[in-house]
């Protein structure tokens, strides 16, 4: 069959693409942006990629795909989803097409919540890797233990990142209603996503569809200190509940061991212990409860938690997830995809536990939908309290760009003369700025879910000049 996937550079939508591949389609793809890593990854699968929405490009095939796949990217007015419309061509959406031919009669892993579902399915998938399940797995990130974001498989196992946001411009339903998981991990919800959602208690409907989609002999691993979490379960519940937390009253809890690892309990009995290995990239308490659940999804399926613990002492965090991008006269610049105040909170903290007292320099690009209505701006100064000085860019650091002002959302941090928190609206101002700032031994910590412009570089460069 040969598919032709509209948006296909997104990471989703890149694992589709691939996995379609894998599974001997012919694939084919376009994007408004077609560029370097996803063009490169997919182009060595030999996959063609068309710049461009153009309705031209259906004149250039021999013969018509057989199918387009459309990914959320794509709206109505969109040029060539209204010729595909106008002709009438055959399309589904990304997620059903995945449930429907990759999904089917497999023993689907699926993490789900509003943070940490790329960590902890890349724990998930290493677990089952290192235990010889060889399984299927699509990930909203490049887990370092692997080579690819998405892969087949060899075994009817799948672990797949359980996305909330909506499926497409056609179907407004959550993403993960289409995996029907057997195994289901409900990791944590908060309100998130303001551009689609318009309030918790919508975000909590998604979440029980899912719930209403395991199986009687499947099991769900829940949160047990989410409130929201609670109300979902508390609608009705079909198959088997094993919660998880710090709590012994949780199923499956823990005993911190600080930066190191933990101890895992199950009901309240030691049963094994992780150690992160050095190099790991793994910090945070936060880490600790994502291993916890992953290792409680894994028992399911008949892995010992000593196995699991046994695959996480060499399990290595995936890209943007604290990772050190470089050292340059002894100060260290991290990057991070933190951009909810949450996981802007855990970061920071996680940060923190690893370097003790050094100075922490957060550097910060409120990008997210959600960030730029303003939604969540009230709680961003306490998720950066922690940190010594804060750097925080918008294109416009008033008004007029994020629809609120970050210099005043920012001044409850500046409560001494000299200040601990600074909005720029000049990339290369900001850089100087942290630049001038950074002393020996500091740790530069870089948060946003898109590029950046590159200032991890910019910053590396400027204070290796220094």
């Amino acid at each position: 069959m040969h598919i032709h996937i509209l948006g296909i550079c997104g990471t989703f939508m890149g694992g589709i693409a691939a996995i379609a591949r894998q599974a001997g389609h012919r694939v084919t793809g376009c994007d408004a942006n077609v560029y370097p890593p996803m063009s490169t990854q997919l182009e060595a699968q030999g996959i063609e990629l068309i710049e461009g929405f153009s309705p031209d490009q259906l004149s250039q095939f021999e013969t018509m795909p057989d199918l387009f796949v459309i990914g959320n990217v794509v709206s109505r007015g969109n040029p060539l989803m209204e010729a595909i419309l106008n002709q009438g061509l055959p399309y589904i959406s990304g997620p059903q097409w995945l449930g429907e031919q990759v999904l089917y009669g497999r023993h689907v892993l699926a993490v789900a919540g509003t943070h940490g579902k790329t960590t902890t399915s890349a724990m998930l998938t290493w677990i089952l890797e290192f235990n010889g399940y060889k399984p299927g797995y699509l990930i909203g990130g490049v887990p370092l233990n692997f080579t690819v974001s998405a892969r087949l498989g060899e075994s009817k196992y799948f672990v797949i990142e359980a996305d909330e946001y909506d499926t497409a411009f056609f179907d407004k339903r959550s993403k993960f209603v289409h995996y029907r998981p057997r195994t289901a991990l409900l990791n944590n919800l908060e309100f998130d996503h303001a551009d689609i959602f318009a309030d918790l208690a919508a975000i909590e409907t998604q979440f029980h569809h899912l719930v209403r989609t395991v199986p009687g002999d499947g099991l769900l691993v829940v949160n047990g200190e989410e409130p929201a979490l609670a109300s979902v379960i508390k609608r009705g519940a079909w198959a088997p509940v094993e919660r998880f937390g710090q709590e012994l009253t949780n199923e499956w809890s823990l005993i911190s061991q600080e930066a190191d690892g933990f101890i895992v309990r199950r009901a309240g009995k030691e049963v094994a212990a992780v150690k992160w290995a050095p190099d790991s990239g793994v910090m945070g308490r936060h880490n600790q409860l994502n291993a916890l659940a992953a290792i409680a999804c894994a028992n399911h399926i008949g892995i010992s938690p000593a196995d699991s613990a046994r695959a996480l002492a060499e399990f290595k965090n995936v890209k943007r997830r604290l990772e050190t991008i470089g050292i340059a006269n002894n100060i260290t610049v991290y990057d991070d995809f933190a951009h909810h105040p949450t996981a802007i909170t855990t970061t920071v903290d996680g940060l923190r536990r690893r370097v003790g007292k050094a100075r922490i320099l957060a550097v910060l690009e409120p990008r997210s939908n959600t960030m730029k209505l303003g939604v969540m701006k009230a709680q961003l100064p306490g998720s950066l309290e922690a940190a010594d000085k804060v750097f925080a860019y918008g294109a416009n650091a008033g008004k007029e760009s994020l629809g609120w002002d970050l210099v005043e959302v920012l001044s409850p941090l500046n409560t001494s003369e000299q200040g601990k928190a600074h909005a720029f609206d000049d990339l290369e101002a900001l850089v100087n700025a942290v630049s001038k700032e950074a002393k020996p031994g500091d740790h530069i910590l870089v948060m946003s879910n898109g590029g950046f412009g590159g200032v991890h570089q910019k910053i590396l460069k400027a204070i290796s000049a220094k």
